[in-house]
């Protein structure tokens, strides 16, 4: 994995010319909780200047450019983030920047950081090119962290009421653990973790579901093909509803 870290920083830098302030990695892969089949590799891309056309032109298609070279590489498709000038970046205002998502990316100039990247990567981003300040990133506040769990809930009781054979069904028991875990504590933990600590601490009446996620979270190669784990993933909508109910409670002693 870090090759094909160090490959992508490397065709990164040159397609920006040089232009680059630093390049962060966070999320699952710093906190120890990366699983082939399942994770992604979060990676923040700053530059000194505002990236140009051309160079934006470059970077859009470069994950699949890099994967299209090396076939056999499992590490290209999964690279996700922002590549965005740093003063546009802490402002929150862009003229241009490259959005790498799960769905596909684009060049835009709309961007709103996600509340739990920015804990993660004032808390423990990783530079792996460049400055390592980390200290340019802030906290969210708060309200800001509950009015992101809100939308999180909200985003659970409207498209979680079905669920598919793709593991990421039963990923929605682990986020719920982390918004309660989050809720409670003021703090963002990996998924696996926030998982783990909802078993300890007894959080919803039926743990089956969830201790299943768990182990899945842990080898999920091992899962992925399994045709009852399809079946199990598949009907897991009313369960994730369920799990829903007590983050609905937690939210409402907020």
């Amino acid at each position: 994995m870090f090759d094909s870290i160090a490959e992508m920083t490397k065709e990164i830098v040159s397609a920006l010319d040089g232009n680059v302030h630093s390049i962060w990695l966070y999320g699952s892969v710093v906190q120890d909780d990366f699983r082939l089949g399942w994770s992604d590799i979060d990676m923040l891309v700053l530059t000194g200047k505002p990236i140009t056309d051309a160079q934006a032109q470059k970077l859009v298609d470069l994950r699949q450019v890099l994967a299209a070279d090396a076939p056999g590489d499992p590490y290209c498709p999964l690279f996700e983030g922002v590549i965005a000038q740093l003063d546009e970046y802490l402002s929150g205002t862009f003229s241009r920047l490259v959005y790498w998502g799960t769905t596909g990316q684009r060049i835009t100039d709309h961007f709103k950081p996600d509340p739990f990247s920015r804990y993660e990567l004032a808390g423990n981003g990783r530079s792996v090119y460049g400055s390592n300040d980390r200290s340019i990133f802030t906290f969210p506040g708060r309200e800001t962290l509950i009015e992101a769990i809100r939308d999180h809930y909200e985003t659970i009781r409207k498209y979680a009421q079905q669920t598919d054979e793709r593991l990421y069904s039963c990923g929605w028991l682990l986020d719920i653990c982390r918004c309660i875990y989050t809720l409670r504590n003021n703090d963002v933990i990996s998924k696996t973790q926030a998982g783990i600590w909802a078993l300890q601490e007894h959080i919803f009446p039926d743990e089956d579901p969830l201790k299943k996620t768990v182990e899945i979270r842990k080898e999920p190669m091992a899962y992925k093909n399994r045709e009852d784990v399809r079946q199990w993933l598949k009907g897991l909508g009313p369960v994730v509803q369920k799990y829903a109910d007590a983050l609905e409670l937690e939210l409402s002693g907020r």
